[in-house]
């Protein structure tokens, strides 16, 4: 077993202590770190007056030092990167050639255009350099976006999650305490020390904490988010881990919860009508489903395909089905491989149905992932569990008949032809689904947009507000002093909602 040291950071001052052993996942890299109990008093900012040094910097000067950070985050010339990168190797369901494209895209990620598209479309820079203010009936207003003191509970089947994090909170100007997961423990380390040697004393660099403790140790996290210096988690987690947290959730502490999702593909008749447009929707699912081997909540793993459900519908499918097994053979060893540690349990389910005449199974004899084609228009009992390159093709008479499937469990759909996109796209948001885009473009997913149904900057902020009221308000008590006259006319919508209620009492 491969052993590493993984310090903990504590606001850029490095720790190597009081060490403790965890292994990481899949059982062949175990690690010493410190022992976060014994530093609980110093990564908790119970005074969040101490977020103001944050305020000295402005919004361009992040985008600078984010900027800055970038080349130095390349895996060919900084050893913590390059290291992150061996430790990956062995954790992670990837192998190095697509690993490395992850971790190149550290330092691409980090340029100004980027940055300042996840700004503008995703919270606006007008609340973050300032008060922007607007005028309302009765009085002038001001809002301004503040930063938090925030936990983020990242998960490990990317280093760009933990990239995102140091995105986020620089630009929110937050505290932010960061658990390293555990199939993913050196990346954040590594990314803020890289920080630390370029800018030790800078406002940024001092308020990321980094550290590593078991998910579910009682003990620390009743001290991390009971005694009130915590303002928000941030978690990207499974059921369980969030189902623990959820635990911990009180007034004064708002959980913003990534949930686990499932993604799917809605394919029209189109995709079936002759030989060329079946290879083209064919290269297309296999890249949304085998992409970094379908390791990403965005990978695809059903496709449900209005192909029609009599026996030559069914075997138009399979002909299909046979087309996408060899375009996910097809795909370049940088973007996608057999996968390194295949899943037995999903290997059983595979077998035990392979000879059913209610499915066909297309590869899937050893780690190279396939094709499960339902002969009815039912998906797997497992579908939710689809990993490895594995995804099952669904046939239906009509395209609207998909949506019975999509749920508030789902992601993204990939969607063909493109013009379906907004035929079905309001049907499949009412139903849950939080992301439409081009088949063969779900994993092309970006930052400058709503994630997981929601805007995830604007939750991570704490929102202020002024107010300037006009004389004649403050003369009449506020608002709140009412004539007979004003009772029984029909102005009362240009009253305060409070007032109309204690009216209607």
């Amino acid at each position: 077993m491969l052993e590493y040291t993984i310090p903990l950071i504590i606001r850029g001052r490095i720790i190597e202590d009081n060490l403790l052993r965890f292994e990481a996942r899949r059982g062949v890299v175990a690690f010493q770190t410190p022992d976060v109990n014994q530093y609980i008093d110093e990564i908790v900012l119970k005074d969040p007056s101490k977020i103001g040094d944050l305020y000295d910097v402005s919004l361009d000067e992040i985008v600078d030092y984010l900027v800055e950070l970038g080349p130095r985050l390349s895996p060919d010339t900084n050893p913590y990167i390059a290291q992150s990168l061996d430790i990956a190797v062995q954790t992670a369901g990837l192998k190095r050639e697509q690993l490395y494209g992850a971790y190149a895209a550290l330092s691409s990620s980090l340029n100004r255009t980027f940055l300042r598209d996840i700004i503008e479309q995703n919270i606006g820079s007008r609340y973050l350099e300032g008060w922007d203010s607007y005028t309302l009936h009765d009085r002038e207003v001001s809002v301004r976006a503040f930063g938090s003191r925030i936990v983020h509970l990242n998960a490990g089947n990317s280093p760009l999650l933990t990239l995102f994090a140091v995105i986020n909170g620089s630009i929110l100007r937050c505290d932010n305490i960061i658990k390293s997961p555990s199939n993913d423990p050196f990346t954040m380390f590594a990314i803020v020390k890289t920080m630390i040697e370029m800018a030790p004393d800078h406002p940024i660099t001092r308020h990321f904490t980094v550290g590593y403790w078991k998910g579910g140790d009682v003990e620390f996290e009743k001290r991390l988010y009971g005694g009130g210096a915590i303002d928000k988690i941030v978690a990207w987690g499974g059921m369980a881990s969030m189902q623990s947290i959820r635990g911990y959730i009180g007034p004064g502490l708002d959980l913003i919860a990534l949930d686990p999702k499932i993604s799917a593909s809605i394919l029209g008749p189109e995709a079936l009508a002759s030989e060329a447009s079946m290879d083209e929707a064919a290269r297309r699912l296999a890249m949304d489903v085998g992409f970094y081997n379908q390791e990403g909540c965005v990978s695809s793993r059903v496709a449900y395909i209005a192909s029609g459900t009599q026996d030559d519908d069914i075997d138009r499918l399979n002909k299909f089905g046979k087309k996408v097994q060899a375009a996910l053979q097809a795909l370049p060893s940088n973007l996608s491989t057999p996968h390194p540690a295949f899943d037995a349990h999903l290997k059983d389910e595979i077998d035990g149905i392979r000879y059913s005449d209610s499915y066909r199974v297309f590869g899937c004899k050893a780690n190279e992932g396939g094709v499960i084609v339902s002969q009815s228009n039912d998906p797997v009992d497992f579908r939710d569990h689809l990993a490895c390159r594995v995804v099952n093709l669904v046939p239906l008479d009509h395209v609207d008949e998909a949506l019975h499937h999509v749920t508030v469990h789902t992601q993204t759909l990939g969607v063909y032809p493109a013009s379906l996109k907004n035929q079905i796209r309001d049907r499949c948001l009412l139903h849950g689904a939080q992301r439409i885009t081009d088949l063969g473009c779900a994993v092309a997913e970006g930052m400058a947009n709503p994630h997981d149904a929601i805007e995830l900057l604007r939750r991570m902020a704490r929102w202020g507000v002024t107010e300037t009221f006009q004389p004649e308000v403050i003369e009449g008590g506020a608002g709140f002093a009412i004539s007979d006259t004003q009772r029984n006319t029909q102005d009362n919508d240009r009253l305060p909602t409070a007032v109309i209620q204690q009216m209607a009492e």
